[in-house]
């Protein structure tokens, strides 16, 4: 399941020098098959501890403080996601996957679980396990002469593990339809060691625009999981500007519900010696989704019927195969992060009833990622259409990568070098605004307003070069970056590279406290040549941010069409 970065150097290239920053993946293997007798669990308060360092104690008035307004993490919050019990015969990978699941909890700062051998007793072991917590509780605020803007995030609520996130936001404004507004959102992540999760959330904006959803599900949270599947229902009340055969705006009122159920189960193909093995499956996954359109536009703004309810079944079959790496210093400031690496290949085909017409959907997807001695990439392709009539229509094509290099030391500086391109492409689509491609945002350029571009077709690349200090002031690291990333839209033509660059310059610096379970926070500014609502040589603060760049895991979860956007 887990190979170390240094052990993958190692088995590679024997004679490379060991890189001292990548921690090694303990092993077990001496006390395996042995009986579990005792699981001894402790967590610790943020500060003055150590996981690792037993003795290291808080020393001062401020970490006192900080341990007596923090509430531990519970000890069956913790042993609720280990994939083991008493009784149980100890098993090297089970364990080292346990560890894995509970340092992925935002509350968790760090983890050890180590074997304690029993004196004159070789058939028994005892497992210990030590969970350092972080501080839990982030308050945030913006304010303004217009608005007020108040946060609150509890990713540990009452040492449970549960996640609390409450935003009010207050106008000043007379012109907005509200003077105020809230977003809110309870999640129970593991209930029960099942590692079912569920979310409840709630919204209203300065608009009065409503959202309210539920979900229930329990996903592939580990490739030793068998079974997966959920449900869902979210519900959307809001008004958008949508133009008229003239090109005339005018605010339309949408009433939109959705249902969402799917199911999927995985087999074992190739025995359980390995770890390889045991690490990949056949899995089969099926869904359902129905979308009701209580309220939508007049016809005479949405001549197409896109705003339809409409029902869709698909199923997927696959090849997934995952494990991973454990590396320092990526997107968490000195924390042992486990990077996926394996591959996947499926199938999707299914059929939605839409307008009352109903369309067969395929889709296809390969992913495959790896450390090579050049460091981290990772591939991603998927395609999906629907067919009507033996003609495909609204045919989606995205081609992504994610790469990143070893760390290189200049002086006493360590710096990673981070690419991401990423290609769409669209045939037979819509004749819509809707149902085009743009570069706002989230899936296009950060902090970009391009409400009037869209195309077919686009191209983007995000390069960046983020650093890391070893120095700290007071605990705090302060680790500079850059961030450069070009967009491309076809606008209605087949040599899109060959149209007007879009894009964003920016630099910053991340601010790393391990402390807190938001591990840091960043202070970024944007530059923008051109903008196509703003104008040019537009100047942003904290536009984006040092982590927008992911990468996928592999594992086959709800069936899905490929998202065009």
């Amino acid at each position: 399941m887990f190979r170390s970065r240094e052990s993958f150097l190692v088995a590679k290239k024997p004679k490379q020098k060991q890189k001292s920053i990548s921690p090694i993946q303990k092993s077990f293997d001496k006390y395996s098959c042995r009986i579990i007798r005792k699981i001894n669990i402790e967590t610790l308060d943020p500060f003055g501890f150590s996981a690792i360092e037993e003795q290291e104690q808080p020393n001062n008035k401020f970490e006192q403080i900080g341990n007596f307004l923090h509430i531990k993490t519970k000890n069956w919050t913790i042993r609720n996601l280990l994939l083991f019990k008493k009784y149980d015969e100890l098993d090297s990978l089970i364990v080292k996957e346990s560890e894995r699941l509970i340092r992925s909890q935002r509350y968790v700062g760090s983890v050890i679980i180590k074997p304690v051998p029993i004196e004159n007793c070789k058939d028994s072991v005892d497992i210990s396990i030590r969970v350092l917590d972080t501080w839990s509780v982030i308050p945030t605020g913006a304010f303004s002469s217009s608005k007020a803007n108040l946060d609150l995030t509890e990713r540990n609520f009452f040492g449970l593990g549960h996640e609390l996130e409450l935003n009010y936001i207050k106008s000043f404004n007379n012109s907005t339809v509200t003077t105020f507004g809230y977003d809110s959102k309870y999640t129970i992540p593991n209930f029960k060691n099942t590692f079912i999760n569920t979310s409840v959330s709630s919204r209203t904006d300065l608009n009065n625009n409503t959202y309210k959803a539920i979900k229930i599900d329990r996903p592939f949270y580990s490739t030793y999981t068998h079974w997966a599947g959920g449900m869902s229902y979210d519900y959307k009340s809001f008004a958008q500007p949508l133009p008229d055969s003239n090109a005339v705006l005018s605010m339309q009122n949408f009433k939109n519900k959705t249902y969402a159920f799917w199911g999927a189960h995985a087999f074992t193909v190739f025995g359980n010696r390995t770890e390889f093995a045991r690490g990949t499956h056949l899995v089969f996954s099926t869904g359902y989704t129905s979308s009701t359109f209580l309220e939508k536009p007049d016809i005479n703004y949405d001549p197409l019927h896109f705003y339809s309810s409409s029902k869709a079944v698909l199923g997927t079959i696959g090849i997934s195969s995952q494990r991973f790496y454990q590396d320092k210093y990526l997107f968490r400031f000195g924390i042992i992060e486990d990077v996926p690496y394996g591959k996947v290949f499926s199938i999707t085909g299914g059929a939605e009833n839409k307008n009352n017409l109903t369309r067969a959907y395929f889709g296809s997807r390969f992913s495959y990622g790896d450390y090579f001695d050049f460091g981290y990439l990772q591939g991603n392709f998927e395609y999906g259409s629907f067919f009507n009539n033996n003609k495909t229509e609204q045919t989606t094509i995205k081609i992504e990568a994610n790469y990143f290099t070893n760390l290189f030391p200049i002086g006493s500086w360590n710096f990673r070098q981070f690419i991401k391109p990423v290609l769409v492409i669209g045939a037979n689509r819509l004749n819509t605004p809707k149902d085009r491609l743009n570069l706002i945002d989230v899936n296009g350029i950060p902090g970009f307003n391009s409400s009037p571009l869209v195309g077919t077709k686009k191209f983007l690349t995000t390069f960046q070069t983020q650093s890391y200090n070893q120095k700290n002031w007071y605990g705090f690291n302060f680790s500079p970056f850059m961030n450069f990333t070009v967009g491309f839209l076809d606008d209605g033509n087949y040599k899109f590279l060959n149209n007007k660059m879009y894009s964003q310059i920016g630099i910053g610096v991340l601010v790393n406290n391990k402390y807190l379970v938001f591990s840091s926070f960043q202070l970024s500014f944007s530059y923008y040549p051109s903008l196509p609502i703003d104008g040019s040589n537009i100047i942003k603060t904290n536009a984006f941010q040092n982590s927008n760049i992911e990468f996928h895991d592999f594992q086959i979860g709800q069936p899905y069409v490929v998202p065009y956007q």
